[in-house]
């Protein structure tokens, strides 16, 4: 799914004015990063971040786009969900909602449900902590991994 021209916009120009506001440079290395995770809806991973800018910016370390991501992060630009194998995958949709993922090929898709933005939480909660957000995540075979018949299965 590609994400809409309207909200890749919408996306960049937060980006601008979150760094004015917070006093940082907009390096054209931390828009690129910016940019490659505000146009994709596939929650891609650092080194995936990183092969992809690299095309565009041959100049750019992996140092580099490490610290912008985490930067990014810090900033409430991106949020980073650790889906797969712990493996931390970056995402440019800040609004709340859930995720999708398939069990088969990997894919993380992001889905919307007031009747899950609703769901109380547990009493039990207070005593582990403070909670700051919840969000959940549904496994499962996605359509074209049903389609295709893939059997290679990447998550428990």
């Amino acid at each position: 799914m590609v994400v809409p021209k309207a909200e890749v916009e919408k996306r960049m120009k937060l980006f601008a004015q979150t760094c004015r506001r917070s006093g940082l440079k907009m390096t054209h290395q931390r828009t690129e990063v910016f940019r490659e995770l505000a146009t994709r809806d596939d929650h891609p991973g650092a080194e995936t971040v990183f092969r992809e800018v690299r095309r565009r910016v041959p100049a750019i370390s992996r140092d580099t786009v490490y610290r912008t991501l985490a930067l990014l992060e810090a900033q409430g630009l991106i949020r980073k969900a650790e889906i797969l194998f712990n493996q931390g995958r970056y995402d440019a949709n800040t609004e709340r909602h859930h995720h999708f993922v398939c069990t088969v090929c990997g894919r993380v898709q992001d889905f919307y449900s007031a009747a899950l933005d609703g769901l109380p939480l547990p009493r039990s909660l207070k005593s582990l902590g403070r909670v700051q957000s919840a969000q959940v995540q549904v496994r499962g075979v996605c359509s074209a991994c049903a389609a295709g018949g893939s059997k290679r299965r990447r998550t428990k």
